[in-house]
């Protein structure tokens, strides 16, 4: 078996910490620099060699400068003859760029996919891609994860025997209907309509909340139009309570800040996918480390074991 060398960019270095930390395996030393004309060169600081490398970086803010940085780690570590290069993405933002919806319009989750396999990637690591399809802008092996566990293994500790799962819009339904299903709820959906990034109305609710615990589940939540719209809509129909859920806690342009400010919202969930700045945090937030998640997911990867086994949707969701 190969050695693996596990290497980190600087999005979201203190996860890939957790994930060595986990592996037993040291985090391998990496230096970005910045030339004069403000192109960014990368080296790894590490012998990858014939070695299995795992390149660690989520998509976040500044993407553009991420993602460039991932793209030359690629290049590095493909230029320094490793036998295997795999990409650990937990949050790929090109993903909600995904459909031909205008005219004329990108394609970016799949231009982004052809790019990091340009650069060197024979196989990738995700969790909770925004859309199905997602999955198949690659061309290289990718091994699409997601959080449901983690997330019904912090929601186990209330009494779940009125609760419904309620997704924002039929999109993200049946990813709400696999939770739901692992915690022994009923599950709903929001009828939206998006007309903007940061604008969306949802008409009605299909489902039974009525006087009963709803968790709001969706893959990300940005800005948090479209939680704040449904909450509206929510509250015509009197839940007993409400609690909010995603994997992915970008809240960008203070979205956790306007979400807990909801008085009716118990608690704002999320994943480590994802840094959350620490002066954003609030009394209300709960974030759920996917470090054991991604560790033994790598792990798998390294000694070819089945990773499908353990983080593949239950059947028939």
């Amino acid at each position: 078996m190969r050695d693996i060398a596990v290497f980190s960019g600087s999005a979201h270095p203190e996860l890939a910490q957790e994930v060595c930390a986990h592996l037993g395996v040291p985090l391998s030393p990496i230096r970005v620099s910045r030339f004069a004309n403000d192109c960014l060169e990368v080296q790894l600081q590490a012998n990858c060699r014939e070695r299995d490398v795992f390149l660690i970086q989520p998509l976040v803010r500044p993407v553009q400068e991420h993602l460039v940085e991932l793209l030359l780690m690629c290049d590095a570590a493909r230029g320094a003859s490793a036998g295997r290069i795999t990409v650990v993405m937990p949050h790929y933002s090109y993903a909600r760029s995904d459909k031909k919806d205008a005219p004329r319009i990108s394609l970016g989750g799949r231009l982004v996919a052809d790019l990091l396999v340009a650069a060197g990637a024979s196989r990738v690591l995700a969790m909770t891609l925004h859309a199905p399809q997602v999955h198949g802008f690659f061309s290289v092996p990718v091994d699409h994860l997601h959080a449901l566990r983690e997330l019904a293994a912090h929601f186990r500790q209330y009494d779940l025997s009125r609760t419904t799962v309620v997704s924002p819009d039929l999109g993200n339904a049946k990813e709400a209907a696999a939770f739901a299903r692992l915690i022994g709820a009923q599950v709903a959906a929001g009828a939206k309509q998006r007309f903007a990034d940061d604008r969306v109305s949802i008409s009605s609710v299909i489902g039974d909340v009525a006087d009963r615990d709803v968790i709001v589940l969706d893959d990300e939540i940005a800005k948090g139009s479209t939680v704040i719209e449904l909450l509206q809509k929510l509250r015509e129909l009197g839940p007993r309570s409400i609690r909010v859920a995603c994997t992915h806690g970008l809240f960008a342009a203070g979205a956790l800040k306007r979400l807990s400010e909801q008085p009716d919202v118990l608690e704002i969930v999320c994943t480590n996918t994802v840094p959350v700045p620490l002066d954003e945090h609030t009394d209300k937030l709960r974030i759920l480390s996917i470090g054991p998640a991604l560790a033994e997911a790598v792990r798998r990867i390294h000694n070819g074991e089945s990773v499908s086994a353990l983080f593949e949707e239950p059947r028939g969701a």
